[in-house]
């Protein structure tokens, strides 16, 4: 706690350490998940100049990319939430399926699944979403920070599928966004209570958060992919299957997870 004002959490601390925070009055409470180390300097810069708050940044402490440079990051954090056109295929059209993150593993891996679908399904129209201010999420009735509905259903949609990988309890994501005209079609894999001292990427394997999982979920709630991507979905799942006998056996990740890096 500094200045009894922020706190900075790992989130390997208790998952439900922001459901509680946010449970707080909406006045006072803020909470972020940046997801890289420039929004971590971003929003520790914000924080340390607040008062009056009490300002929850979730940051971990695994190794991770930069995915936005200094100014980007800056620029994203006064946002709070927004599209990542680069890591995206909607091309200025409008998205087939929404792929949203909040936290550094779980941006890690949507960005992962954004790639595995650009290469197996090319056509797919997909937006990337990153949340790194989770009060945004609630109606801007709710919370100071809090969305409107028209510029919710703008970054979301109304009615297409939302995959929301989040770091911790998935439920959290549903409650703030439950009054939301889109909720039905949001799907929110996070943290399930599966886990033991083992790699990174095999937490988030054991809790259903890894891109493999991911790239199932989109074909699973697409309209029409099911049958067309088929043979996709059987490749995702027999990578998971890979990975289970690669880990048993090596104590490592795949060389295709561990050497993994952004290439559009």
């Amino acid at each position: 706690m500094c200045g009894d004002r922020t706190t900075t959490a790992s989130p390997t601390m208790d998952p439900g350490f922001v459901d509680h925070v946010l449970n707080k009055s909406p006045e006072v409470v803020r909470v972020y998940l940046p997801p890289d180390a420039n929004t971590l300097l971003s929003v520790a810069d914000h924080a340390l100049h607040s008062r009056d708050y009490v300002n929850v940044i979730v940051a971990g402490k695994q190794p991770c990319f930069d995915w936005l440079s200094m100014d980007q990051a800056k620029a994203h954090c006064a946002r709070g939430a927004g599209i990542w056109d680069w890591a995206g295929t909607e091309n200025g059209g409008e998205p087939d399926v929404v792929l949203a993150c909040a936290g550094d593993v779980p941006t890690q891996e949507v960005l992962a699944a954004a790639q595995l679908l650009r290469r197996h399904l090319p056509q797919l129209a997909v937006r990337v979403v990153n949340v790194v201010d989770m009060t945004r999420l609630l109606p801007r009735e709710e919370h100071p920070h809090g969305m409107s509905d028209f510029e919710y259903d703008g970054l979301f949609t109304t009615d297409k599928p939302v995959i929301f990988a989040y770091h911790g309890y998935p439920w959290l994501i549903h409650r703030l966004a439950y009054r939301r005209t889109g909720h039905a079609n949001l799907h929110v894999r996070g943290y399930k209570e599966s886990g033991t001292t083992t790699t990174p990427f095999d937490m988030v394997v054991r809790n259903d958060l890894d891109r493999y999982r991911l790239v199932m979920d989109v074909i699973d709630r697409v309209p029409g992919l099911a049958v067309r991507a088929a043979a996709v979905r059987q490749e995702m799942a027999d990578a998971r299957t890979r990975h289970h006998a690669w880990i048993r056996e090596h104590g490592t990740d795949l060389p295709e997870v561990a050497d993994w890096a952004w290439n559009a």
